[in-house]
């Protein structure tokens, strides 16, 4: 059974951190793209951040030099660390992986990810 838990969100006041783990299993982790995403009240979910299996990872413009995302391997564990916290990070932020089609040997890319997690309330206060 695949599970991806997310986990450290909190509340913070602005220019705070917070480091948000997500543990993975059922699944055979960093063979694909890993990412965490977030949604605001009322706004679409936004990609924030992802990680490759070779560990490049790309970060939306306006987190860049704030979020570092990473990857512990032989926890099976993704993180995202958040410095310089704003009010506008305020979110649901969700851990995402793709699948791996075995038969295929690749990758599910080109849709959403197929793995989600349930969330984690991250609170940014001024």
């Amino acid at each position: 059974q695949v599970q991806l838990v997310e986990s450290g969100g909190g509340s913070v006041q602005a220019g705070g951190s917070l480091k948000l783990s997500c543990a993975a299993s059922g699944f055979i982790f960093n063979k694909c793209e890993m990412g965490w995403y977030r949604q605001a009240p009322g706004k679409e979910r936004e990609l924030v951040s992802t990680i490759s299996s070779d560990g490049t990872a790309t970060y939306v413009d306006s987190v860049k030099g704030r979020f570092t995302i990473s990857q512990d391997k032989p926890k099976n564990t993704l993180y995202l660390q958040m410095n310089s916290l704003k009010t506008e990070d305020t979110a649901v932020y969700y851990c995402a992986a793709y699948k791996y089609l075995p038969l295929l040997r690749r990758c599910q890319y080109g849709v959403t990810p197929g793995y989600w997690g349930q969330g984690t309330q991250v609170t940014v206060s001024s």
